[in-house]
C-alpha cells in the first residue's frame, strides 16, 4: 500500500524532536533552508507579483531561503524581467533555459540547482497561494517522518468541463494505476525534503506524476487542502490534448515502477502468453495434418500460429535485450538499484 495518508489521517503531531531549519548544508558550506522552484512559461503579466508575494511570504518565517525561476523558454520578455528583478533581491536566482523543454525539464533544472533542505515546487500562474507555503513547512517540521506534502485544490476555481472534469478523470486514472491515492495530482503546490528528489528524475512530461515517483523512491507523503485561485492574467498552457499525453506517460510510469529494473518479467509475460496461443495452434494444425490427413496449407490458422510464435520469441528477446540494458546503466558507473533509509535522524539516503 502507497505512503500517502491525507492530513486528517496522519495528524498534525508527530516528533518528540523536532527537525530544525538549516540542518540542510548545501555546497561549499552555505545553508539554506528553503528553495522555492517555479518553472515560467511566458508568464510576464505575472512575475512582478508572484516574486513580491513569495518574498513577502517567507521573509517574516526567519528561515533562509531562495527563489528559483525558470525560463522555459518564454518569448514575452519574461527573461528579462527576471533579470532585473534579481538586481534588487539576493534571494532571487533567475535560471533561464536555452529554448522551450516543457514543464518536466524546467523543474527537473531547479531541482538540481537548488540548495535548501526543503524544496517548494509552485506554478507561475498565481492560481496556488504563496501565503500557504509557511503553514506546509510547519507541517513539515512537525512531522518529520514525512518526506513530502501535497497540495490538494479541494475548491479548485477553474472551468467544470475543461479542467476540472478531465482532471478528475485523470487523478482517479493515475491513483488506480501507481497504487499512490491522491486527489489531486495536478496541484503544482508541494514540499518536498530535498533528499528524496535526489533519487526522482523528470523527464518527457512527467511531472504529472512527480508523487508516485517519490513514493517510488521511498517517500512517506500526506495530502492537505490548499487555497486556489482563479487565474487573472494571461493564459494557460493547457489544453484538452493533455488528457492524450497523461495516458502515453501513464504506460511508461507503470512500466517504470513495475517493471524497470526486470524487464523480462514485462516482456517475457506477454512474450510466453502469444508462444503459447500460436505453439497450441500450430500443434492442432499437425494433428491435422498427421492424424487426419486434412490440408491445412490455406487455413487462416496456420498463419495466425506462427504471426504469434514468433511475435513471442521477439517479445522474449526483447525482454533479454532489457536485462542486459540494465545491467549495462547501474554496473559500469557504480549505480545501485536501491537506496538505503538512515535513521530518522539522519534523513539523506544513501546511494
Amino acid at each position: 500500500m502507497a505512503n500517502t495518508a491525507t492530513l486528517a489521517d496522519r495528524g498534525q503531531t508527530g516528533a518528540s524532536e523536532k527537525q530544525g531549519p538549516g540542518e540542510w548544508t548545501a555546497g561549499a558550506g552555505r545553508t539554506i533552508d528553503v528553495s522555492v522552484v517555479i518553472p515560467v512559461y511566458n508568464e510576464a503579466d505575472n512575475l512582478r507579483e508572484l516574486v513580491d508575494r513569495v518574498g513577502a511570504t517567507l521573509a517574516p518565517t526567519g528561515r533562509s531561503f531562495e527563489l528559483l525561476l525558470i525560463d522555459d523558454g518564454s518569448s514575452d520578455g519574461s527573461r528579462e524581467i527576471l533579470r532585473t528583478l534579481a538586481q534588487a533581491r539576493s534571494w532571487l536566482r533567475p535560471l533561464a533555459l536555452i529554448r522551450n523543454y516543457g514543464q518536466s525539464t524546467a523543474l527537473q533544472a531547479g531541482f538540481d540547482h537548488a540548495l535548501g533542505q526543503y524544496v517548494v515546487t509552485l506554478d507561475g500562474d498565481l492560481q496556488n497561494d504563496p501565503v500557504e507555503i509557511p503553514r506546509l513547512l510547519e507541517l513539515m517540521d512537525a512531522n518529520p517522518e514525512v518526506d513530502v506534502v501535497s497540495g490538494w485544490r479541494k475548491q479548485r476555481q477553474d472551468r467544470t468541463w475543461s479542467r476540472k472534469l478531465p482532471s478528475w478523470i485523470a487523478n482517479r486514472l493515475i491513483s488506480s494505476v501507481t497504487g499512490v491515492r491522491l486527489h489531486d495530482y495536478g496541484c503544482a503546490l508541494k514540499v518536498y525534503r530535498h533528499a528524496i528528489l535526489e533519487n526522482v528524475r523528470l523527464y518527457g512530461e512527467t511531472h504529472r506524476f512527480i508523487a508516485a515517483l517519490a513514493v517510488e523512491a521511498g517517500a512517506r507523503m500526506v495530502e492537505v487542502p490548499v487555497l486556489h485561485h482563479a487565474r487573472t492574467r494571461g493564459k494557460s498552457n493547457y489544453g484538452i490534448d493533455r488528457v492524450f499525453r497523461v495516458l502515453l506517460d501513464l504506460l511508461w510510469i507503470q512500466f517504470s515502477m513495475r517493471f524497470l529494473h526486470r524487464p523480462l518479467h514485462a516482456f517475457g509475460g506477454v512474450g510466453f502468453a502469444f508462444i503459447g496461443v500460436g505453439g497450441a495452434a500450430l500443434v492442432y494444425l499437425a494433428l491435422e495434418k498427421l492424424v487426419f490427413g486434412h490440408d491445412i496449407g490455406g487455413r487462416p490458422l496456420l498463419l495466425l500460429g506462427t504471426l504469434l510464435t514468433l511475435i513471442g520469441v521477439q517479445l522474449l528477446a526483447t525482454g533479454v535485450l532489457g536485462e542486459l540494458l540494465t545491467r549495462i546503466y547501474h554496473e559500469p558507473q557504480g549505480r545501485r538499484q536501491y537506496v538505503l533509509r538512515r535513521d530518522d535522524s539522519d534523513r539523506r539516503p544513501v546511494r
